[in-house]
């Protein structure tokens, strides 16, 4: 008796240790196909790269995973690229038309230049034909005074073509503004400070003075005393 227990018993362990190594086992295997399912499911479907044709993304603020659309890409290259051709054509235009006006303002400041010293020498240019005349004519001391200040006055009205005239002198009360006196006469018949002698005229063109006359004053000390 005791040794037919003693068969059960063993072939009851011998049993469970099967059992316990068939549970182990299965759970191994499913250990392994675990792990490759999820081996595949990280693995790109061919290659190590992404699939052909597959969109190329970019991470975004956020981590937001944005496609990248390559012809758009192209397509906005192409329109800057374009402004700024145009751009460009329009800088070069502007120089080209800045150089242009530049040079336009010269030739006519020059122009006008040229234009306003014709002006002034024209009229002399008789003034010196006859100086030159009366040098070269064989005529007396008297004639050559009387063809002088005909050339003088010819000269004087060359200069009021160009509003040019002589500061007024002698009779009229000194004035700084256009007289300079270079002395004074002491008299008891005329005015103080009245211009008694003109030295070298003064002339004006309009209203601004070229330059000042200058004179000698009449110095009346009875006048000063009163």
């Amino acid at each position: 008796m005791l040794g037919s227990g003693d068969g059960t018993v063993e072939a009851a362990t011998a049993q469970g240790i099967e059992e316990e190594e068939m549970r182990v086992r299965g759970m191994k295997d499913h250990d392994v196909k675990g792990a490759e399912l999820k081996e595949k499911e990280l693995q790109p479907e061919s290659g190590d790269g992404p699939a052909t044709g597959a969109p190329q993304t970019a991470e975004a603020g956020g981590g937001q995973v944005v496609p990248l659309d390559e012809a758009a890409l192209k397509t906005e290259l192409e329109q800057m690229r374009g402004e700024r051709d145009q751009l460009m054509d329009r800088l070069a235009r502007l120089q080209a038309e800045f150089e242009n006006t530049r040079r336009r303002d010269v030739k006519e400041r020059a122009d006008l230049r040229d234009y306003a010293v014709q002006r002034a020498v024209e009229p002399f240019l008789a003034v010196m034909d006859n100086f030159q005349l009366a040098l070269k004519a064989d005529s007396t001391l008297e004639q050559l005074r009387a063809g002088v200040e005909l050339i003088l006055k010819q000269m004087e009205e060359a200069l009021k073509g160009l509003h040019v005239k002589a500061v007024e002198t002698v009779g009229t009360q000194f004035d700084p503004r256009v007289h300079e006196a270079l002395g004074s006469i002491e008299t008891k018949e005329f005015p103080d400070h009245q211009v008694m002698e003109e030295i070298r005229k003064g002339y004006r063109i309009r209203e601004k003075l070229l330059r000042p006359a200058l004179v000698r004053i009449a110095s009346n000390t009875a006048v000063v005393d009163e």
